[in-house]
């Protein structure tokens, strides 16, 4: 199951904090699927057949500091048992802008969406794809940050990491979060 964390409705289409939720949108349409509403999930879903597997692929309907209820009934919903199998896709203000890192487990990195998550199922060992968006500039909060609109420039990088982002999201699926790892968590030399 692959979801993308974002915040629901127009006025946050864009922002820096719903790039986890374009990789879910671009991610099923990669495979010719689109996301539709599915009742008791809080979630829009799109199932895409691969071969013999069956992935899910949802956004959240809910705010991202609420993500860990949708989260928590998609994974009852589709019986994930085991959080190898989980793949949240999500912005990170750790990370310098355009950057896309794989990881499993570990903590929050203040990210109120992976909160939500981490409260709702107990067990941080899911797999998570974290897009780099970078610190705010100045005296921004990151809240504030997060919820704006990157400027054109800015916008370009996002969208190469955001197919990057689907690029590791597809590794993960086929060949596992270790070879994930290995491909796009190593340090891009100049």
């Amino acid at each position: 199951m692959v979801v993308g964390l974002g915040n629901p409705g127009p006025e946050f289409e864009g922002t820096r904090h719903n790039l986890g939720a374009q990789v879910a949108v671009r991610y099923a349409g990669r495979h010719g699927e689109r996301l539709r509403p599915e009742k008791g999930t809080r979630s829009e879903v799109a199932r895409l057949r691969l071969g013999a597997r069956l992935v899910a692929v949802a956004v959240p309907h809910t705010y991202m500091n609420e993500s860990g209820m949708a989260v928590a009934a998609l994974v009852r919903r589709y019986g994930i048992s085991d959080l190898h199998r989980l793949v949240v896709v999500h912005d990170e203000l750790d990370l310098p802008r355009g950057r896309v890192k794989v990881k499993v487990g570990g903590g929050t990195a203040g990210n109120n969406g992976l909160k939500s998550v981490h409260a709702h199922l107990h067990d941080p060992g899911y797999v998570r794809v974290r897009i780099g968006i970078g610190k705010p500039p100045g005296r921004q909060s990151g809240a504030d940050y997060v919820l704006h609109r990157p400027g054109r420039a800015e916008r370009e990088v996002l969208e190469v990491a955001v197919e990057t982002a689907v690029d590791a999201v597809e590794a993960i699926v086929d060949s596992g979060p270790d070879a994930a790892m290995a491909r796009f968590n190593a340090e891009i030399s100049s």
